[in-house]
């Protein structure tokens, strides 16, 4: 008799803290549409265990992961090589183990345009856009929007120099400038604002520049939860078009990330619907 025993594919999602992500169902409900056979972990990771944790799971049967905040930035350094978009990024949000080697790509850009365009249908060619906040999930997006052609693309954070660093990264790439919170060009209503600080889940304010919403603002926060969160409630307060939470950029940049490991493209419709009523 031949071993029946199959050593199932293993996938996850490594960060800090982590047992809030949403990931592993996405992943569950992705696997049974597509009838693929793996697993999928929670891995909570502190930022000076990262590269062991890494190379364990590359070691023990792991095909790729997720990387989630704080490790984005870091997890970088790892890649034996990096997709174009990884690259334009600087930083790293799936991880693919092949033949020995740590592939990096990101797949928040496009999970965001996809989720803009196909689910939202929100035109960004043109548009005058306003980032809030200057950390990793902002490197990610705004080399994916700046190829869209916007008009102008403006990045505002708490210290100037965050933002500013990122100007000087994605400036090749089309119009893009930096500007602290309190000081938001405000010469007409901004198109679309993206709310990519956490500052307001833990309670905070920043002082999202009120002249920059109108009525023909569509409002979009990468963060997401059960209720709405601060920046939705504060867009819709002051008049914007719609204020959406991130879920859809969720489960379109998840699609991304199964597609590079399994080489097939789930149906993210029937998942996002899923996600929103069990939220």
């Amino acid at each position: 008799m031949h071993d029946e025993t199959l050593v199932i594919d293993r996938y996850g999602v490594m960060g800090y803290p982590v047992s809030h992500s949403r990931s592993p169902v996405i992943h569950r409900l992705f696997a049974l549409q597509t009838s693929q056979d793996i697993q999928y972990e929670l891995l909570q990771v502190t930022p000076e265990k990262l590269e062991q944790a890494v190379r364990q799971f590359q070691r023990t049967n792991g095909r790729g992961l997720n990387i989630t905040v704080p490790h984005k930035r870091a997890v970088f350094k790892l890649c034996d090589q990096l997709s174009e978009r990884a690259s334009t990024a600087g930083v790293v949000n799936t991880l693919v183990f092949q033949e020995g080697e740590v592939f990096g790509d990101n797949t928040d850009g496009i999970g965001l345009l996809r989720d803009l365009a196909v689910n939202l249908g929100v035109n960004v060619d043109g548009a005058n856009i306003l980032i809030l906040g200057a950390g990793g999930a902002t490197s990610g997006i705004t080399g994916p929007l700046l190829e869209m052609q916007p008009r102008e693309l403006v990045i505002a954070n708490r210290t100037i120099d965050k933002a500013q660093a990122l100007v000087e990264h994605f400036e090749k790439l089309g119009p893009v400038s930096a500007c602290p919170f309190n000081m938001v060009p405000v010469t007409e209503p901004y198109d679309l604002i993206i709310n990519a600080t956490s500052a307001g889940l833990h309670g905070e304010t920043p002082p999202y520049p009120e002249a920059a919403v109108s009525a023909n603002t569509f409002c979009y926060d990468l963060s997401y939860g059960l209720k709405p969160t601060p920046f939705s409630l504060w867009a819709r307060e002051h008049g914007a078009s719609n204020s959406v939470m991130g879920w859809g950029m969720l489960v379109e940049q998840a699609a991304e990330s199964f597609h590079l490991w399994r080489g097939i493209r789930p149906d993210t419709a029937p998942v996002l619907k899923q996600m929103k009523i069990t939220a």
